[in-house]
This record gives C-alpha cells, structure tokens and sequence, in this order.
C-alpha cells in the first residue's frame, strides 16, 4: 500500500535575495489545483530579508532550509534532489509564477506517456512590473526542441518537471557554469533522454527590465563553450561550427541591442509572436487571484 504521507511532487526553490517577489512564487505554488506536494525552499545565504515575506505560511508541506552559506544554484538544486521524496521533482525559481493547473498538466504528460524524463509548460515573459513582453521560444516535442542544439535547447528552467530518478541519475554540474547549469545539463543529457512541453500557457517567467551586457556576454561565452565540448567530444563538427556561427549572429544583435538601448530605441527581444487577448486576461485573472490570496496570508 502506497505511503499517504509521501508527495508525488518535490518542488525546489533555491532562494538568494529574493525580495519581496517570492511570496507571489511561493504563493503559485499553493494555489496548484493539484496540491500532492511538498517545496523544499534553500536559502542560498540571502543577504536581505527573503523569507520574511513567506514567514506567516504556515502548510506542513513546505520545508525551508537555511545555513547562512551561499553554495551556488548547482550545489543547492543537488541538495534538493538528494531531499526529495516526490515520484517527480520540479523546478521553481523565486520571482516567476506557476499557473494553478501547472502541476496538473505536467503529471498528467508525465503519466499518459512513460518515456518521457523532463517536461516544460508553455510560457510567456513578464517585466518586473508584471507586463507581459511576449511568448518564452516554445517546442512541443524532443525532436523539435532538440533538432537545433548549436541554437539552444528552449526548455524553460523554472518550468521544468521530471522524473526524480532521472534528476538523481544526470544530476548538476558543480561549480556550476556561469548562468548556465539548466543548459550544460540538457546538452549532457538530450541525447539519452525525452523531453516535452505542455503547450498550454501555464507560466510566467520574469525578465529583468534593463538588460546587463557584461553579465549576458560572460553567458553568452560560457554556452558557447559548453556547446563547443560536447559537441566536439561527440564529434559533431557541423553542430560545433554551427553553435560559433550563432554566438557570432547572437553578439551582433547584442550590439545592436546595447546601442538601441543607449539611444532609448526599442530592443529586439527574444520573444515569439504578439500575445492574444486570452492570453492577457488568463494572465490578470490569474496574478490578481494570486495578490488577493496573498494579502489574505498576512498575520495582522
């Protein structure tokens, strides 16, 4: 007889000042319709006062773990995955916001189809202030997202949710390369494993405002190395000249970009197609419900 007591789902949110913004992440995370789950919160040595915003929670399936050390993101997902008890582990970062149906939808792809090991849910992209920007790229299939890996595996980090024991087995790199711990494990694992994409919208994934040149040129070259490793290592030659050719185009826009910006033009961002009126009013509907519940959680 299964053990009532044992999630079906760990969550993982490492935490590093996160600011006022994570009680709407956590608070997404209680409003999932389907709410067999447990999330394990890790302070990765925050300097601001993070988890005073969520101190009033009180639901017996959230544990939050804090030493005072900051490990790095790689380090504190392992630490996630080797607490996990949930059949699948998810991902979550500190200042996006789950879809209540999120959960729901991913089990369900889970389960209809056993060969599948991670799958992501549709996104759109929001500013700090929590205007939409546009569609996150989107892939329903292994095959489509992975049919271009020189232009990156499009499979939205904080949206991810797998099988535990496939997370156990490929696990983070650690030290963690810079920015890019989701992309060096998918370029180690797409090869041997399945993933997917939920393509109803069921996330919000927050964009910072203004763009950090120095910090998107140091991760630009970190994927470029990464990419170049393991494509020259399987031998795929093509595949590495492709991922230089790309850094070089990406770089040129980024150019473009940083004197656009300077001249306060618009940026040519990432994002597909012009959001639709559904898609708009399901987002205010859903943040609105999410404030609500929130402000309703604060101890007098």
């Amino acid at each position: 007889m299964a053990d009532s007591s044992v999630p079906l789902i760990t969550v993982a949110l490492p935490v590093f000042n996160g600011g006022p913004l994570l009680r709407l992440a956590v608070m997404s995370i209680i409003k999932q319709t389907l709410p067999d789950w447990e999330l394990i919160i890790i302070d990765d040595g925050s300097t601001d006062d993070s988890l005073e915003f969520i101190r009033d929670f009180k639901d017996a399936r959230i544990r939050v773990i804090r030493d005072g050390i900051n490990k790095g993101l790689a380090a504190r997902l392992n630490e996630a995955i080797d607490l996990a008890r949930g059949r699948y582990f998810a991902r979550m970062d500190q200042d996006d916001i789950s879809y209540p149906e999120r959960f729901d939808r991913q089990v369900a792809a889970l389960e209809k189809n056993p060969e599948l090991d991670l799958v992501g849910v549709r996104a759109i992209a929001v500013s700090q202030d929590d205007q939409i920007i546009g569609f996150f790229p989107f892939n329903e299939n292994h095959q489509e997202l992975c049919a271009k890996p020189w232009r990156g595996i499009y499979l939205a980090h904080p949206t991810w949710m797998g099988k535990t024991e496939w997370f156990l087995h490929h696990r983070y790199a650690t030290p963690g390369p810079y920015l890019s711990e989701d992309t060096e494990l998918l370029l180690r694992s797409y090869s041997v494993s399945r993933f997917g994409v939920v393509p109803e919208v069921l996330f919000a994934y927050r964009m910072r405002n203004e763009i950090v040149w120095r910090k998107l040129l140091k991760t630009r070259w970190t994927v470029l190395k990464l990419q170049m490793r393991y494509f020259l290592r399987a031998k795929n030659f093509i595949f590495g000249l492709l991922a230089l050719l790309t850094f070089i185009a990406r770089m040129t826009m980024d150019l473009l970009n940083a004197i656009l910006q300077a001249h306060r033009s618009t940026i040519f961002l990432h994002y597909r197609g012009a959001v639709d009126t559904a898609t708009e009013t399901k987002w205010r509907d859903m943040l609105q419900a999410t404030h609500d519940l929130s402000s309703t959680k604060r101890t007098p």
